[in-house]
């Protein structure tokens, strides 16, 4: 028997879970109990919620004989970011009631609640799904959310990319009546139910699966680092030629274990503009096919496409597609937009990108970033767009408002871009402890410490205006997509970090490791010195990034 023909414990869950449904509502009606059982637990990825506990608190309870303290986090899906009115005053107002009291935004344009109980989670599912939002397919062996410039510009090639967002997101989401009846208390089968998925099958994807829509030349996605991108060509910016397509990247990985690694996604080929959506759907039938259900350290298309050669996939995915691709065709070169700060949108109403670190929206002492978007968003009627830096940017905005918005961020205490600093700026993390189980070190809650220390040695310099883009994971699974980074911190061990380097802002290339287990206080003193290295050596216009490259690991380490 080959590994081919084997599949995993989690493939056998999926099977026999009657498309999706397991038995999620006889454990929901478990009052006596604070979590699910596992073969429930897999199942609801795919419904947007994982079942996590406070690892703060893991060790003290377990000495005392408790139970973990056991709470769930509900993801949503919003193609492209797109988080309406009120969509958002529902979550605000979960977040209060049945979470703990803050939202988050994802570097996959969602949102996350954190802290909601077993008993809670269906009405929490039941009331985002009656005020235009869903979390079907925000997690699982699945698509996710799929990416598309934040900016609402009226110019056709952004219009088209969030078209071809929307379009692909509802090409691909599941079929399955079984969101209804658990969430919503639906007692027949949705009708429009088929007996096997048509695209995902029985069994769904091997793993999880991301695509992104981009601009050409604005990477605002992270393209490269999708499973499947789709990138719309025109000529002369007005007339849709059709769309280059890429494949095969991705970031987790698994630490001492080389055959799991980060990779930056392939030129697949072009596609005409009627063609595209089947284009896509062949991608996914061929890794639905051919990826791996027995190992899921090696189900990513990335994987494949590695093992196969990208002539082979290219092959399959024609076969599928019923004709050949066209070659790639050659696009602007991509540089990196975050949209903060107030644009023109190009139809005479303005957006206004807003900067939250590390995506946490909260209220905390003075500074009061949740209050003030709740009061924006009612008393305006605007509507959000999230981005994939986890910021969010208030769209469709009348020039006669932008005052009195402005006001109200300011006595809420939430800075403008001008005064947020560029370590700041261009820097993510990713929740870890103390919810995600997978965290090794801490994340969210470490990287502003560690951004002020680099931040002060940068102004002591004069390099504090570089752009140096700064991403930080818990562990190596990379949400926050670490090995694109100039600088990638990536949890080793509790208070340790693999640091990489070489990475650029535009977000084209892999980074590579430069020291492993570096504890969280000598960050500095490693970083420190190559940074006065980096002024007194870099060439004209030269960004640490591309610095880190040209000198290698073998020279940057002789000069600390």
């Amino acid at each position: 028997m080959t590994d081919t023909m084997r599949r995993s414990k989690v493939e056998q869950i999926k099977e026999n879970s009657h498309n999706l449904r397991g038995r999620l509502r006889e454990e929901l009606q478990q009052p006596e109990t604070t979590h699910f059982a596992e073969e429930s637990v897999q199942l609801l990825k795919f419904h947007g919620i994982y079942q996590q506990d406070d690892r703060d608190e893991r060790k003290a309870r377990k000495d005392a004989g408790l139970e973990p303290d056991y709470a769930f986090m509900v993801r949503t899906k919003n193609p492209g970011g797109y988080a309406p009115a009120a969509f958002y005053l529902a979550m605000d107002r979960l977040a209060d009631a049945l979470g703990s009291g803050t939202l988050r935004v994802t570097t996959r344009q969602g949102l996350q609640l954190h802290g909601i109980r077993k008993h809670n989670l269906r009405e929490a599912i039941a009331t985002i799904s009656t005020q235009l939002g869903s979390t079907l397919g925000a997690c699982g062996d699945i698509n996710r959310n799929v990416m598309a410039p934040p900016a609402p510009f009226t110019a056709r090639p952004y219009a088209v990319a969030r078209e071809a967002a929307a379009a692909i997101a509802d090409m691909l989401t599941p079929h399955t009546g079984a969101y209804f009846e658990v969430w919503q208390d639906e007692a027949l089968v949705y009708s429009g139910e088929p007996e096997v998925e048509p695209i995902y099958g029985e069994t769904y994807l091997p793993r999880k699966f991301k695509i992104a829509v981009a601009v050409e030349g604005d990477n605002s996605v992270d393209i490269y680092t999708q499973d499947l991108g789709v990138i719309p060509v025109f000529e002369d910016g007005e007339r849709l030629l059709g769309y280059n397509l890429t494949v095969g990247g991705g970031l987790g990985m698994t630490h001492a274990k080389p055959e799991t690694f980060p990779r930056q996604a392939d030129h697949l080929g072009f596609v005409s503009s009627e063609d595209m959506l089947e284009a896509v759907k062949a991608v996914v039938l061929v890794q639905r096919d051919h990826g791996d259900r027995y190992n899921r350290r090696h189900a990513r298309l990335k994987y494949l496409i590695h093992d196969r050669g990208l002539g082979w996939f290219r092959a399959q995915v024609e076969t599928y597609l019923g004709k050949p691709l066209q070659p790639w065709r050659t696009v602007a070169p991509w540089v990196f937009h975050d949209y903060l700060g107030w644009q023109p949108q190009g139809d005479g109403r303005y957006c206004l990108g807003i900067w939250i670190e590390n995506g946490r929206i909260k209220d905390e002492g003075a500074f009061r970033l949740k209050s003030a978007l709740r009061e924006i968003v009612e008393r305006f009627e605007v509507d959000l767009i999230l981005t994939p830096t986890q910021n969010a940017l208030l769209v469709d905005v009348a020039p006669e408002v932008r005052a009195p918005i402005d006001a109200i961020l300011q006595s809420a205490g939430v800075r403008p871009v001008q005064a947020v600093s560029n370590a700041e700026r261009y820097a993510m993390a990713c929740p870890a402890w103390p919810t995600c189980g997978l965290a090794l070190t801490e994340s969210e809650r470490a990287l502003p410490g560690i951004i002020a220390e680099l931040e002060a040695k940068l102004t002591e310099l004069d390099l504090a205006q570089e752009q140096i883009s700064i991403r930080m994971t818990g562990c190596p699974n990379g949400c926050a997509r670490p090995y694109m980074g100039e600088i990638g911190f990536v949890g080793s061990a509790p208070g340790a970090y693999n640091l990489y380097l070489g990475g650029n802002l535009a977000s084209t290339r892999l980074n590579w490791v430069f020291r492993e287990r570096v504890k969280r206080e000598d960050i500095l003193a490693v970083l420190g010195p190559l940074f006065s290295y980096f002024k007194r050596e870099r060439a004209p216009g030269e960004s640490f990034g591309d610095f880190c490259l040209r000198k290698g690991r073998a020279d940057l380490e002789a000069h600390l």
